[in-house]
């Protein structure tokens, strides 16, 4: 089979199309031919070895959605499925072109969700649905801030919230990625670069019952924005690891500040955040699809970070 593998630290030149033997599966693991994966963040910087992965060729990938190659542990061939944890797999992560994957860590995707589709939602979506509901307790009419909504994690956690009944308020860069938001549901989005997020939460007021932190040196403002009580999920650093914050105005408010750690929902809330695809209900955005093989020149479009939305790496 085919791989896309790097096998030293470097730049996006490090990575490079090899032939690889196909994956053994285990007694619990499913075969998957995989037809797509996407580039996050987390690929870039296992590459770069700011993150480093301890033993080299490294297959890179942490979602994969293919089809099923063989009947075991449940699952059929020809079904359709999707992982997040890639990286768990037997072959490599979603940029290798077959995985044997623990059957308890896929999901099967619905009629009416391509294979594109599935993969541009992945590890954002499950995240995105995990930060709000498995952690941040998100109930029908609360207010909730997302960070970076125009990020992967950050267009889907807006749709999850609208369609859950909450308020919500996001932030953007520019006028043209205000309006993106909007039309995904936001009822207030804040340009950060013109305006203190905080502040301007608060003179709405319109003061926050839960934060979907996702820049990290912006906790002072999620702290600001925070109603009493209010909850903080920490689950990105997009501006960096350090921030200060008042710990006067947090204690006050008995705001809660909640580290998620790198994580995403489980298989069966997987499956029931597809089928909101499915109905339309939510719609993954797909900044642009490219052959794997283009792997390389995809990680330069993502360091730029001029798109909106996921960069899906299609196998042929």
């Amino acid at each position: 089979m085919k791989a896309v593998q790097f096998a030293q630290y470097g730049g996006p030149e490090v990575l490079q199309v090899h032939e690889v033997p196909d994956p053994t599966p285990g007694p619990d693991d499913v075969l998957v031919e995989v037809k797509a994966t996407t580039v996050n963040r987390l690929d870039m910087f296992q590459r770069d070895g700011s993150r480093p992965v301890g033993k080299f060729p490294f297959t890179p990938g942490l979602e994969a959605v293919g089809v099923v190659l063989n009947d075991n542990a449940g699952f059929h061939k020809g079904e359709r499925v999707l992982t997040t944890s890639a990286l768990a797999a037997r072959g490599g992560g979603g940029y290798a072109s077959k995985i044997a994957v623990p059957a308890s860590l896929l999901a099967r995707i619905p009629d009416g969700v391509s294979f594109e589709e599935a993969a541009a939602a992945g590890l954002a979506a499950s995240t995105a649905w995990a930060s709000l509901f498995d952690v941040g307790q998100l109930k029908a009419g609360e207010r909730v801030l997302i960070w970076a909504g125009s990020s992967g994690v950050g267009s889907m956690a807006i749709q999850f919230a609208k369609h859950a009944g909450a308020w919500v308020v996001t932030t953007a860069s520019n006028s043209q990625r205000a309006e993106e938001l909007r039309r995904l549901g936001a009822d207030l989005v804040i340009n950060h670069k013109q305006e203190d997020v905080g502040q301007a939460i608060q003179q709405a007021q319109h003061s926050v019952n839960l934060v979907i932190e996702l820049v990290g040196t912006s906790l002072g403002s999620s702290v600001e924005a925070c109603a009493q009580e209010g909850r903080i999920i920490l689950v990105g650093n997009l501006g960096g690891q350090k921030a200060t914050i008042d710990t006067q105005v947090t204690r006050l408010k008995k705001v809660h500040i909640i580290g998620a750690g790198a994580f995403h929902t489980t298989p069966q809330n997987e499956e029931k955040l597809l089928q909101l695809i499915a109905e339309k209900a939510v719609k993954p955005i797909v900044a642009r699809t490219m052959p794997v093989a283009q792997a390389a020149e995809a990680h330069r479009l993502q360091q730029q970070g001029e798109h909106q939305g996921k960069i899906v790496l299609m196998h042929g």
